[in-house]
């Protein structure tokens, strides 16, 4: 299927624009004219090979999800059919990918299929938080509240990753091109420098026989370690994807010094904006929680959360398994508590969002400060051990020439 573009006449003499899906672009004409249109432009949005494969090969990132969100919220409050929303809406996305699911959702809502479930459809798109969300939305009537609260709340959650991944660039590209130079001296550089002192006769010091093993062993087995590394990130990514490898991760991260304080906090927040943004939109809290426990994405919150929801559903509070949990702290179980007794839930779930929001900031900061000084150390040891591996040679020779 194909998605065409078009510029029509209708039968009021208004010149329309919009989109339209077909195999080809007769079948799109005819679509149009059943419609009653005079079709006057035609025009393919995503090229297509004659294989039938978009060449326009991409994904749909999280920013077209945000602003999908609330322009269709804006249409929304302004009264426009969610179907006429919806073709605008394909008009003007750039990405055609997103504009082919934008359609098939246009069609599904005027085949008299509702948002949510037409949604739900694209579940890599959009998540089982997104389409609860729009589903309570439906139920309460304020699509256009919860559409604009959602492309809030994403925004935030895209911040929160940003700035996390914009911290630990520098560390990691540091870290990696110390590697990547190191590895090539010690195949190019190293041998060259520690030939002439081969040559000499002269007994070498432990530092330099351990530097010339190392580099003769690089070079020797360069092919095979290459291929055991890749085969290694290989075998760790399908572990990481099973089912026990995942358990066992999620298990590591949030235990791993220093970095797991880092790893709760994150989880922490995505609890608690979850349930904040699903309990203000209507959703119950069983419901809420069972949404949540997917959004997280960590085995060892997400057993914690199911267990709660039995707990809720017996009658008792979201707290009272935390409490007993390591995996939460303590002040989060009070304020809940707090927020159930007043009917404020929601209201205390988005502050305490904001405050670890804040808390994973400062903790980042302090890492990076943390993290510079140690990589300068580890720099600094090893330009000086291969340094001293290479002159104390020379001087011990220059020294019994004298």
């Amino acid at each position: 299927m194909a998605v065409y573009k078009y510029r029509s006449r209708n039968n009021d003499g208004r010149i329309t624009v919009g989109v339209v899906e077909a195999s080809n672009q007769s079948e799109a004409a005819e679509l149009l004219m059943d419609k009653g249109l005079i079709v006057l432009s035609l025009a393919e949005t995503s090229a297509k090979s004659k294989t039938g494969l978009n060449i326009n090969i991409g994904r749909i990132k999280h920013k077209d999800i945000v602003i999908f969100s609330r322009q269709l919220s804006v249409m929304i409050s302004a009264t426009v059919p969610i179907v006429q929303s919806l073709k605008i809406l394909a008009q003007q996305t750039v990405n055609p990918i997103f504009i082919e699911k934008i359609i098939e959702i246009a069609n599904d809502v005027d085949g008299g299929m509702k948002l949510s479930d037409a949604l739900g459809k694209h579940k890599k798109v959009f998540s089982h938080f997104y389409v609860a969300m729009v589903r309570s939305g439906e139920t309460s009537g304020r699509l256009d509240e919860v559409l604009e609260y959602l492309a809030d709340q994403m925004e935030k959650d895209y911040d929160l990753v940003s700035r996390i991944k914009g911290a630990m660039i520098y560390p990691i590209f540091i870290i990696g091109g110390m590697i990547a130079v190191g590895a090539l001296m010690m195949v190019f550089v190293v041998p060259k420098m520690t030939q002439m002192l081969k040559d000499t006769g002269t007994e070498l010091p432990l530092l330099t026989r351990i530097l010339i093993g190392t580099s003769d062993f690089i070079q020797s087995n360069a092919i095979l370690l290459s291929l055991t590394l890749i085969i290694l990130i290989v075998l760790t990514k399908v572990w990481v994807s099973s089912t026990a490898g995942k358990v066992a991760w999620d298990s590591v991260k949030i235990n791993i010094p220093i970095f797991g304080t880092l790893f709760k906090k994150i989880y922490i927040v995505r609890f608690t904006r979850s349930l904040s943004t699903l309990i203000r939109g209507g959703v119950p809290i069983a419901v809420a929680l069972r949404i949540t426990g997917e959004v997280v994405d960590n085995r060892a919150y997400e057993k914690l959360i199911m267990d709660t929801v039995a707990e809720v559903e017996g009658g008792n509070s979201i707290a009272t398994l935390f409490v007993k949990s390591d995996l939460v702290p303590k002040m989060l179980s009070q304020m809940i508590v707090i927020g159930e007794r007043t009917g404020k839930l929601d209201t205390v779930l988005e502050r305490l969002s904001d405050f670890y929001s804040r808390e994973i900031d400062n903790l980042v900061q302090g890492l990076t400060s943390l993290i510079e000084p140690l990589i300068l150390i580890i720099m600094g040891v090893g330009v000086g051990g291969m340094v001293a591996a290479i002159m104390l040679p020379m001087f011990k020779v220059a020294q019994s020439i004298s």
